[in-house]
């Protein structure tokens, strides 16, 4: 065999081994989810919290959604799940605060896909407050009552501990998902560590997070 020849068969057959070592079922640190140098505190007790960073802007958010909602409907009762709209400046401030006034109304299961369709179907910018109220009322949502939880003190600490959060798990993109305030995982991080994208780095997330949510199970007993 030539030496040309020898050493492309040796790059693929090197590709092909990194590749085959790093898998959704059998994950790798530093490949398909990372270890948070400082652990986070969790209050979910002996359940196992999960918390999504996402944004309604974000159009990867957006197609991971309904797996998300799937995979945590099927875990029951097994974890304490959650999500964290991140901040990203102004241009993103109205989005950030229309989830947290929903979540403290106690809308959030009502009105969170309705949020996603209006920025990623309906096409609604939802960049200022004045297009997040006029969102809120032809929703459906009372309009008064949403702009006052909206400029809410309880709302505002609601913003303030996402930065501190965003901080705290280190969180560099998103949707990222965090378990058991030790493991980040994320489709982006997937993809990369199996050179797969779409539906396939979506479902290979949900199966880096089923095998995490069981290693902090473990860990607890």
């Amino acid at each position: 065999m030539q030496p040309l020849r020898r050493l492309a068969c040796a790059a693929v057959l090197l590709a092909a081994t990194a590749l085959a070592g790093a898998s959704p079922t059998s994950p790798r640190e530093g490949a398909e989810f990372l270890s948070l140098p400082d652990p986070q505190p969790t209050d979910s007790g002996r359940k196992i919290e999960v918390i999504e960073f996402f944004a309604y802007y974000c159009p990867h958010c957006y197609a991971f959604e309904p797996k998300l909602a799937a995979w945590v409907k099927k875990q029951g009762d097994n974890i304490v799940f959650r999500r964290v709209h991140v901040p990203r400046g102004e241009a993103v401030a109205a989005q950030q605060r229309l989830f947290f006034t929903l979540e403290s109304l106690g809308m959030l299961e009502q009105y969170h896909d309705k949020a996603f369709k209006a920025m990623h179907v309906d096409r609604l910018p939802l960049a200022q407050d004045e297009q997040v109220f006029d969102w809120a009322s032809r929703a459906g949502i009372d309009r008064a009552r949403f702009i006052d939880t909206y400029r809410s003190f309880g709302v505002q600490a609601k913003v303030r501990r996402a930065q501190a959060m965003m901080e705290g798990y280190r969180i560099t993109h998103w949707p990222m998902v965090a378990i058991d305030g030790r493991f980040l995982t994320s489709p982006g991080m997937v993809s990369e560590a199996n050179d797969s994208s779409g539906e396939q780095a979506l479902a290979g997330t949900l199966s880096v997070m089923d095998v995490l949510v069981a290693r902090a199970r473990a860990d607890k007993k």
